[in-house]
């Protein structure tokens, strides 16, 4: 190797390397301290490159997480990225390399992870030729990520791969996919050790948004409206997290002694044990959460975006809220889906941080006693409740005992359906980056391979995936990645043995008739699965009696453990909103109190989302 150029400012400057070696160091740079993926030809070079950096003791390692396929990794990577609000890594080869990664890319695109999936290419010449493993990467990718770079100029490709990070964790954060060629990988070329893409559109309109402040008549305007409110109410989504914004939110809400809804993604945005978190609100919120949010003359939404699980019909969603604002890093957003009377699109922090200074220096205080124990009443009478003497094992008491004895300190993963609403329902979380589930797409098998990531990104805490029998199927075989590396992450597989969230639309709208929602998939023993992919301890539980030593005894093994519940197969996820009503048309179930007639909903009609 040529000498290092010891007139700039990186250590390695002016070092010959291969293209695969600058993708490493420029990782390494980064601050990657881990990495997932499956190996393949046209990854090779990087892949060889990763192992000797790793074999080079002088450098910090990054370890490189080998999953049961390609899926697995995305997911891996995004519960890390989720668990840290770093930037998580994913390395595949091309083709079905590449392609097995689109579900965890949209997943992450449409909740807001910050994500990078580096993707081996067949060589520049062979591109379009349909060369053996090849996939029109940057073309599939394109519709689903926030950006995608073909590297064609292997002399930008250190640019590259450092624009790509910056673009994956700035502004909104999402996913952003790096197709590499493998003669880029092979190419030999001079480490320049600094430089980036030539953004200016991009990079122009995050200054204006993060220059952005609120000025102090836009301040008295926010509590002009605040003052002549009596039911103030905080609607709080995942971009306080994202924004890591939390910290802001709850001295927000603390100061001015305002409660706080939150959506599925903003879960442990605020303490859900303090005294103003009013719990999760949508279409499975709690029902006083939801009457909450009916009963507030003025809703403050943060980082939220007014979807379709939570204002289902926009028009009377919050329908006696007198005024609306609306913060956030989204331009976009604002009076997409409702009309907003007041509205500032920058960062969170600072903008929380404003409006608490300007109360503070105005002196503004208003007493809400009424509201406080309007909203105490509400959470008494329409608490979230279940058959508590019914002899099956319902899957809220399995949830509520873990909870007892984690207490909001786990970290909790879920797969998709019912599982993952109970767990949503029933979970504390005292802090943000607790809660990892899918909530935009919805994916069905995010649970395990998320924890995975989860854990490697904090190896000293409680890392539990919920899931349900259905759900932990689309991604059974990373069990053996848990068993592999070690991992003490704790699985919950409630059985009811079929797609119960189907099955309950199934009962409610099309009259009972359950076409395929059971699958006829009854033969699988996952206590035989789970001790093949190596789990030491592994039980199954039918007898409720027995539910709080075992689940004691699960959470107190020190290694991976693996705990199959056989649930009431008729257990409901109550309350429920179906699509498109508003918030007075909930079903609360038997065990819910309601303060409307219950009565069925409308069938949905033939436009209706799931």
């Amino acid at each position: 190797m040529t000498p290092i150029n010891t007139q700039n400012s990186h250590p390695l400057a002016g070092r010959t390397m291969t293209g695969a070696e600058m993708i490493v160091q420029i990782l390494a740079d980064e601050g990657v301290d881990v990495m997932f993926g499956y190996s393949g030809g046209a990854i090779l070079p990087t892949y060889d490159a990763v192992f000797v950096h790793n074999s080079d003791s002088s450098r910090r390692p990054m370890p490189l997480i080998v999953p049961a396929n390609e899926q697995g990794a995305g997911f891996m990577a995004a519960g890390y990225a989720r668990a840290t609000g770093r930037v998580g890594v994913c390395v595949v080869t091309s083709g079905p390399g590449a392609t097995n990664t689109i579900t965890p890319v949209r997943d992450s695109m449409a909740d807001s992870v910050p994500m990078i999936v580096i993707c081996g290419q067949v060589p520049t010449g062979a591109i379009g030729s349909d060369a053996f493993q090849e996939a029109p990467v940057a073309n599939l990718m394109g519709s689903v990520a926030k950006h995608v770079f073909l590297i064609t100029d292997p002399t930008r490709l250190e640019e590259t791969v450092r624009t790509a990070f910056e673009i994956a964790r700035t502004g909104r954060p999402g996913p952003v996919v790096i197709d590499v060629p493998k003669d880029v990988q092979n190419w030999s070329g001079t480490f320049k050790g600094e430089g980036i893409l030539p953004l200016p559109g991009y990079r122009s309109r995050l200054a204006q948004v993060e220059s952005r402040r609120l000025e102090s008549a836009a301040c008295e305007e926010f509590f002009s409206m605040l003052a002549g409110s009596s039911r103030p109410m905080l609607y709080v989504g995942g971009g306080v997290i994202a924004g890591e914004a939390s910290a802001a939110l709850r001295e927000f809400s603390e100061t001015f002694g305002i409660p706080v809804v939150t959506t599925l993604m903003g879960i442990g945005a605020v303490d859900t044990t303090n005294k103003y978190a009013m719990s999760m609100l949508g279409m499975h919120g709690a029902a006083f959460a939801n009457y909450a949010v009916d009963d507030c003359d003025f809703l403050i939404a943060v980082g939220a975006r007014f979807d379709d699980r939570v204002a289902g019909d926009p028009k009377r969603f919050a329908k006696n809220a007198r005024h609306i604002a609306h913060l956030d890093i989204d331009f976009s957003e604002i009076n997409k889906v409702k009309r907003v009377s007041w509205s500032h699109v920058g960062l969170l922090p600072q903008a929380l941080s404003a409006l608490i200074a300007h109360g503070r220096s105005t002196g503004f205080s208003r007493d809400w006693s009424d509201w406080h124990n309007h909203c105490a009443e509400l959470r008494r009478v329409h608490a979230m409740n279940y058959d508590r003497s019914s002899e099956l094992i319902q899957p809220y008491y399995i949830i509520e005992e873990i909870n007892r004895i984690t207490k909001g300190e786990a970290i909790i993963s879920t797969g998709v359906g019912q599982h993952q609403m109970w767990a949503a329902q029933y979970f504390d979380f005292c802090s943000p980056r607790l809660w990892l589930t899918s909530g935009s797409m919805g994916t069905m098998g995010f649970g395990l391979p998320a924890a995975i990531g989860a854990q490697f990104a904090h190896p000293e805490r409680l890392v539990i995936d919920i899931d349900g029998d259905a759900s932990v199927r689309m991604n059974l075989g990373e069990l053996e990645t848990v068993t592999t590396y070690n991992l003490p992450v704790k699985v919950v597989v409630l059985n009811n043995f079929g797609d119960g969230m189907v099955r309950q639309w199934q009962k409610l709208f099309f009259k009972g008739r359950m076409s395929a929602s059971d699958k006829s998939l009854h033969k699988k023993d996952f206590i035989k699965a789970a001790q093949a992919d190596g789990y030491e301890w592994a039980k199954r539980l039918d007898v409720k009696a027995d539910v709080p030593a075992v689940i004691e005894e699960f959470i107190a093994f020190p290694g991976p453990a693996f705990l199959e519940v056989i649930i009431d197969p008729d257990a409901g996820v109550y309350p429920m909103v179906g699509p498109g009503q508003p918030y007075e048309s909930m079903i609360t179930g038997d065990h819910i109190a309601s303060r409307s007639p219950g009565e069925a909903p409308p069938p949905p009609g033939a436009s209706e989302m799931f």
